[in-house]
């Protein structure tokens, strides 16, 4: 039987051979190649001949925009320039980088050329030496995440001349994976939707009883306070967040989002990027930043690199907005050795680099053991499902098909209950009401991270958990929303629809690591903090980079008002030093 397979499989090999002839030196072809990205084929045109690619174009593709889309658009340039497959992926959308280049080998083998040849990398003595380049401007900015384009928008307003650094290939960070909505006091969309006991108080008390009471009080006032008008500032550059909905750790509505139901991370990542080009900001990608420049004690620049150049930025004053650290295991690892083996839903380039470069200048640091796990993470890709879901009335349910701890509650204590489960995950319920009313949850479906069934009996099913346990939960859910009062676990919040509406839909779950509460110590004017306790003249910081807003426990959506208060503050102030004048005030 072996003997006749491997003549079957010898004939079919010499078939295949025969049928795509090599084709003569010289011969150009043009042809197209399918590779499976995250979220469907990737479909690539190739002309080539036996040594030389001459053209790549991505002509189809679903991949997610700003990170996946981005290696659609820079990869086959690269190859091209490369003559080579084998060069680095776009970091951040390796999974798309490598379905572009499967394509292209496809292509190619189909039709008459081995992709061998363009295996081999491109030689050190091909790249070329670095460049030495020097840059001046007022403002150096160092992350263009939410934090730094914020920054950047705010400092050019103030008449600073501001340069944006970026090492990733695209700009947001994990800016561009908040998904829920940003958190504020005091709004007047607030007011407009009668919401009259979510004040700037009330928000200072849940986060700081949110935070376990580790936060630096000062900062989460100063955020507090500020918060309206920076809602205020984002609706002047086209950014409005009029939805209003609580959130998970809080019993107020402060949660603001765009109208169309948008995630809010890539929402305000796309309008500041748009705002930033339209005031002539200069962002330069792919571009790392290594060292903080220092003369007598002040910040007055940094030292970056791309792969042709090194640079010497001369600044004024300095901006770390390089986001956190949590895509760096070894440094996780240092302060909670328990998170060796968990996924994250970090990007790849929240490796705390900013926080490294302050440390290397004396920059205190404050909560680095503080490191958050998010709850409700689609663990085959490490997807963040948005804590939205839940306000808007979804449920977790464990794998004997009953809930189990107020879905709602801060994420520590979800996450900590989902650990104590079967299997150390859960389900997150929903149906097609929310359906409707959110563009996150038509995406979880269309990326196939849903089973779904038309009753509660087939949803169970399709979960694979006890049917008559679940149709219960789910009977004793709705009850619960009808009469206002969860008796089982207390929940108060995201009880405004019931999950009646057919079909029905659930996610599988477990936590995942999300937000690293600690780094760079800073002061309510965003200035760096030394390990003496004094400031660290010209160096600001904001964002995920920074620790002390949060404490022990970061509450949904107070990550997206973190970096646009605090940005403003560091862009306005940053702006204020480099013209030699009085800081700004915190607005």
């Amino acid at each position: 039987m072996r003997k006749l397979f491997a003549i079957a499989l010898s004939v079919a090999m010499l078939l295949t051979m025969c049928a795509v002839p090599a084709l003569a030196e010289g011969d150009r072809i043009t042809a197209t190649g399918v590779g499976q990205g995250i979220d469907g084929d990737v479909v690539v045109q190739v002309e080539a001949d036996a040594t030389t690619i001459y053209d790549v174009q991505v002509l189809e593709q679903n991949e997610t925009p700003g990170l996946g889309s981005v290696a659609a658009e820079q990869l086959p340039g690269k190859i091209v320039e490369a003559n080579s497959i084998a060069i680095d992926g776009i970091s951040g959308a390796t999974v798309t980088s490598d379905a572009i280049k499967d394509a292209i080998r496809q292509a190619l083998s189909e039709n008459g050329i081995d992709p061998a040849p363009f295996e081999i990398a491109q030689s050190a003595a091909d790249a070329g030496e670095m460049t030495a380049e020097t840059i001046d401007c007022d403002v150096v900015i160092v992350g263009a995440g939410g934090a730094g384009l914020t920054a950047a928008v705010r400092a050019n307003q103030e008449g600073a001349k501001v340069l944006v650094l970026e090492k990733m290939p695209f700009a947001g960070g994990n800016s561009l994976k908040a998904s829920g909505g940003m958190n504020c006091a005091g709004t007047k969309f607030q007011e407009a939707a009668g919401i009259t006991d979510s004040g700037v108080q009330e928000f200072i008390e849940d986060t700081m009883n949110g935070g376990h009471q580790l936060n630096d009080l000062a900062l989460v006032t100063t955020m507090a306070e500020n918060s309206a008008e920076a809602v205020e500032w984002l609706e002047s550059i086209g950014a409005p967040l009029p939805k209003v909905a609580a959130t998970g750790g809080t019993t107020h509505k402060y949660l603001h989002s765009p109208e169309d139901g948008s995630p809010v991370g890539a929402y305000l990542v796309a309008k500041l990027s748009e705002e930033a080009e339209k005031q002539g900001i200069e962002v330069m990608l792919n571009t790392t930043a290594t060292e903080i420049l220092m003369d007598n004690g002040a910040a007055v620049g940094v030292k970056a690199e791309d792969d042709k150049h090194d640079y010497t930025i001369n600044a004024k004053a300095v901006i770390l907005a390089t986001g956190g650290f949590g895509a760096n295991f070894p440094l996780m690892c240092k302060y909670n050795p328990s998170l060796k083996n968990a996924v994250t839903t970090n990007h790849p380039g929240a490796t705390g680099d900013g926080i490294g470069m302050a440390m290397a200048v004396g920059a205190a640091t404050v909560d680095m053991d503080q490191i958050q796990l998010h709850p409700t993470v689609y663990q085959a890709t490490s997807m963040l499902v948005s804590e939205k879901m839940r306000s808007l009335g979804s449920i977790l349910v464990n794998q004997e098909g009953k809930r189990f701890t107020n879905d709602l509650a801060t994420r520590d204590a979800v996450s900590a209950a989902e650990l104590e489960q079967t299997g150390g995950y859960a389900y997150i319920v929903f149906d097609q009401n929310l359906v409707d009313n959110n563009k996150s949850a038509k995406e979880y479906i269309e990326k196939g991270m849903a089973v779904t069934g038309d009753t509660y009996e087939a949803l169970a099913e399709a979960m694979g958990v006890p049917v008559d346990a679940f149709v219960e939960t789910m009977n004793t859910w709705n009850e619960a929303v009808a009469t206002g009062e969860d008796k089982e676990f207390g929940r108060n919040n995201g009880m405004d629809a019931d999950l009646s509406t057919a079909p029905f839909y659930a996610i599988q779950i477990a936590p995942g690591i999300h937000h690293t509460m600690g780094g760079i110590k800073i002061d309510t004017d965003t200035e760096v903090i030394d390990t003496e306790g004094n400031v660290i003249p010209g160096l600001f910081a904001a964002g995920e980079t920074t620790g002390g807003v949060h404490g022990g426990n970061r509450i949904g959506g107070n990550a997206v008002c973190d970096f646009v208060v605090f940005g403003r503050i560091a862009g306005a102030n940053a702006a204020a030093y480099a013209g030699a004048e009085a800081l700004a005030p915190a607005a």
